[in-house]
C-alpha cells in the first residue's frame, strides 16, 4: 500500500477532533440535536483550516446509519460513513466548482437534484471553491438553493465569501473559520509525532507552526518534508534549511545595526544571506513579520498571548523593543511593508531589498514635525536643559552662542536658481545668530539716501544698570546684504530687475527688508517674480543669520511701514497677527502671498 501523508491520515473524522473551529462545531451539533438543520451552507476561511472536512464530518453525521436520524456525531463505522470517507458515497457528491464553473456543470447539477437519494437520507452536494463559479451560473442555481427539495442539501466552501454573490450568500448559513492558534498547531504537531514515533525539539515544531502561518494543512506537509529530510530527530537548523528561512539571529542583528546607523554592515549582511541563497521576498517578509512582533512585545510586553512565536523567539523581539521607541518601530514596519510590496513586480530585487533596509537606517535621523515647530532642541538622546539661573544668565549667555538657521526652503530656492559657487559664497557661510536682545529694531538706510553714520565708543554697562539696546547700524553689513542679493540676482539672469533695484532705497527694520523704487505697483508686479522673491529671501536670510522678508514699494505711493499690523486693519494685517503664521514665518521663513476674506464672499 501507498504511502499516505499526515494531512490525509490524520484527518478528523468526527466534530470533536477539529481543532480551533469550536464556535462552527458546537453550532452544527446543536442544530442536528434540535433538528434545526438548514439546507443550504457556506464554509468561507483561510486554507487548511478544516473547511471541506466540516462539510464532509456533517454529512456522515446526517446520513449515519447507526441510527434512524441525523447524530450529533457520526459513527465513522456504518456502510454510509465509511464510503463517504472514501470519498465514493452516491449521495455526496463533491464537485471542484474551480473546473466545473459553467452554466451546463449548473444545470446538469439541478436536474441531479430532482431525483431522491438513492439510499441515504439526503442527497449533498459539496462545492469546494465555490466563489470560481461563474455569475450566470449562479443565477442558474439561485431558485433551487433558494426552494430545495426537502432531501437536497448544498455545501460551499470557499476562501473569497465576498466573490459569492450576496443573492447567493442570503440564502445560506455562513460559518466563517478563523486561523488556528500557534499553540493549537504546535500541540497537535507534538502529537502526530508522538504517534509516528519521531523525535523533535520544540523549536523545530514551533518553527514549523510558525511556516504553517494558521493553516494545519500547510503545517503537516512541512512537517512530512522535515520528517523525510532529517536522520532521526527534528532540530531547528535543518528545519530552518529546509524552509529556506533567515538564521534565528540575522534579523536581530540586522536591527541592531539599523539602530547604529550602520549602513556597511547591513549591506554585508545582505550580501552574506543573499549569498546563502535568501530570497530576497521571503526575508523582506520575516523582518515584517519579525517587526510587527517587536511592536507587540514593546506596547503589551514580551509575554503577551498575541505573540504567537517561540521562546527564543520573545527574547530576540523583547530585546529589540527595548532598543527602539514605539514611533521608530512603527516607522521600520510601515518601510518594509512597502519593500515587500515593492519587491513583488521589481526585477533587481536584491537592490531594493538594500534599499529599504537602507532607508531604516536613515530614517533614525528623522525628527518629528511637532519637536521641529515647538522648537526643541535637534536630540534624541539627552533631554532639553534647564534655563540657568538669573545671577548666572549674563555668563552662560556669553559662554554659548546661539545656533545660526536658515530656511530650508528659501535655501532649496536659491539652490535651484543660484549658481554654486555663488552660494556657498553668500548662504552657506553664515555668521551665527544675533543676541535678539542686540539686534535693532531702528530703520537703517542704505543706498544714495544713506546718512553719514559716525562710529560712537562703546561704554560698558555698569552690572546694577540696565543695558539698553543701541542702534547697530553697521554699513559694512549693510553694504554686504544688498551686494550678495544683486549678485544672486545677476547670476540668475535678473538683469532688469537688478538695474531697477540698484537705483532704489533699502532699509532693514528687524528682519525686514523694504526696497523702494521709483516705478509703478504694476510694473513692480511684473518684474518681481516668484522666484526671485525667493531667492532674494534666501540670500538676505543666510547673510542676517535669521529669516527675513523682503517688500519692494513704489517710491512715489509708499506708506509708512507699521511696525506692527494694527489688530483691526485689513486681512494681511489680521492674518500677520496668527500665532500659526508667526511660527511659520519663524521657522521656515514663509510668506503671504494672497489674502481670501471668506466673511466678504459669503
Amino acid at each position: 500500500m501507498s504511502y499516505q501523508v499526515l494531512a490525509r491520515k490524520y484527518r478528523p473524522q468526527k466534530f470533536s477532533e477539529v481543532i480551533g473551529q469550536e464556535h462552527v462545531t458546537r453550532t452544527l451539533k446543536n442544530a442536528i440535536e434540535q433538528g434545526r438543520t438548514a439546507h443550504g451552507y457556506i464554509f468561507s476561511g483561510h486554507r487548511g483550516i478544516g473547511k471541506t472536512t466540516v462539510a464532509r464530518i456533517l454529512a456522515m453525521a446526517l446520513n449515519c446509519r447507526s441510527s434512524d436520524k441525523p447524530v450529533p456525531e457520526p459513527c465513522g463505522v456504518c456502510d454510509s460513513c465509511t464510503e463517504i470517507r472514501a470519498g465514493n458515497a452516491v449521495d455526496v457528491i463533491e464537485i471542484d466548482a474551480a473546473t466545473n464553473r459553467g452554466i451546463d456543470e449548473i444545470r446538469e447539477l439541478r436536474e441531479g437534484a430532482r431525483y431522491r437519494p438513492a439510499r441515504d437520507r439526503f442527497k449533498i452536494y459539496i462545492l469546494d471553491e465555490a466563489h470560481q463559479i461563474t455569475d450566470a451560473a449562479f443565477n442558474a442555481l439561485l431558485k433551487t438553493l433558494e426552494e430545495p427539495p426537502a432531501h437536497v442539501v448544498f455545501m460551499l466552501a470557499t476562501t473569497a465569501p465576498e466573490d459569492i454573490p450576496q443573492t447567493i450568500r442570503s440564502r445560506c448559513q455562513h460559518f466563517s473559520f478563523r486561523a488556528v492558534k500557534f499553540d493549537q498547531i504546535v500541540a497537535q504537531l507534538k502529537d502526530l509525532c508522538g504517534r509516528e514515533n519521531i523525535a523533535a525539539d520544540e523549536d523545530a515544531l514551533a518553527m514549523l507552526a510558525e511556516a504553517g502561518d494558521g493553516s494545519v494543512r500547510d503545517a503537516l506537509s512541512i512537517l512530512d518534508q522535515a520528517i523525510a529530510s532529517s536522520d532521526g530527530r527534528l532540530n531547528a537548523e535543518s528545519v530552518r534549511q529546509l524552509i529556506g528561512i533567515a538564521p534565528s539571529g540575522a534579523l536581530e542583528e540586522i536591527m541592531a545595526a539599523v539602530a547604529r546607523s550602520s549602513s556597511e554592515e547591513i549591506l554585508k549582511m545582505v550580501d552574506g544571506l543573499i549569498t546563502e541563497g535568501q530570497n530576497p521576498v521571503h526575508f523582506a517578509r520575516q523582518l515584517v513579520r519579525f517587526l510587527r512582533n517587536a511592536i507587540v512585545a514593546k506596547v503589551a510586553g514580551p509575554e503577551s498571548p498575541l505573540l504567537q512565536i517561540s521562546s527564543d523567539e520573545r527574547a530576540r523581539v523583547a530585546r529589540i523593543a527595548q532598543t527602539f521607541s514605539e514611533e521608530d518601530l512603527a516607522r521600520h514596519l510601515q518601510i518594509m511593508l512597502r519593500t515587500h510590496a515593492e519587491l513583488g513586480y521589481r526585477q533587481e530585487q536584491r537592490f531594493h531589498l538594500e534599499l529599504g533596509l537602507l532607508k531604516l537606517a536613515h530614517a533614525q535621523r528623522l525628527l518629528p514635525i511637532e519637536q521641529l515647530l515647538s522648537g526643541a532642541e535637534i536630540t534624541r538622546s539627552a533631554a532639553p536643559e534647564r534655563p540657568p539661573a538669573p545671577a548666572a544668565a549674563p555668563k552662560k549667555a556669553e559662554a554659548t552662542p546661539p545656533r545660526s538657521f536658515v530656511s530650508p526652503f528659501a535655501a532649496d530656492s536659491a539652490r535651484k536658481g543660484t549658481p554654486r559657487s555663488e552660494l556657498s559664497e553668500d548662504i552657506a557661510v553664515m555668521p551665527p545668530r544675533q543676541n535678539p536682545a542686540a539686534v535693532s529694531t531702528t530703520s537703517v538706510i542704505m543706498g544714495a539716501a544713506a546718512p553719514a553714520v559716525a562710529p560712537q565708543p562703546q561704554i560698558e554697562p555698569k552690572p546694577e544698570a540696565k543695558i539698553e539696546a543701541k542702534p547697530a547700524p553697521a554699513p559694512q553689513n549693510c553694504d554686504a546684504l544688498r551686494n550678495s542679493v544683486l549678485n544672486a540676482l545677476t547670476s540668475a539672469g535678473q538683469t532688469m530687475l537688478t538695474s531697477m533695484l540698484e537705483t532704489g532705497e533699502w532699509q532693514l527694520a528687524g528682519s525686514e527688508l523694504t526696497i523702494r523704487i521709483a516705478s509703478s505697483a504694476s510694473l513692480i508686479e511684473m518684474s518681481v517674480s516668484n522666484d526671485a522673491r525667493r531667492m532674494m529671501i534666501a540670500t538676505a536670510s543666510g547673510v542676517l543669520g535669521r529669516p527675513a522678508r523682503i517688500q519692494v514699494l513704489p517710491g512715489a505711493a509708499a506708506q509708512p511701514i507699521q511696525s506692527k499690523p494694527a489688530s483691526n486693519g485689513s486681512g494681511r494685517g489680521r492674518a500677520e497677527q496668527e500665532p500659526v503664521v508667526q511660527r511659520m514665518k519663524e521657522k521656515f521663513g514663509a510668506e503671504i502671498r494672497t489674502i481670501i476674506d471668506y466673511r466678504r464672499n459669503k
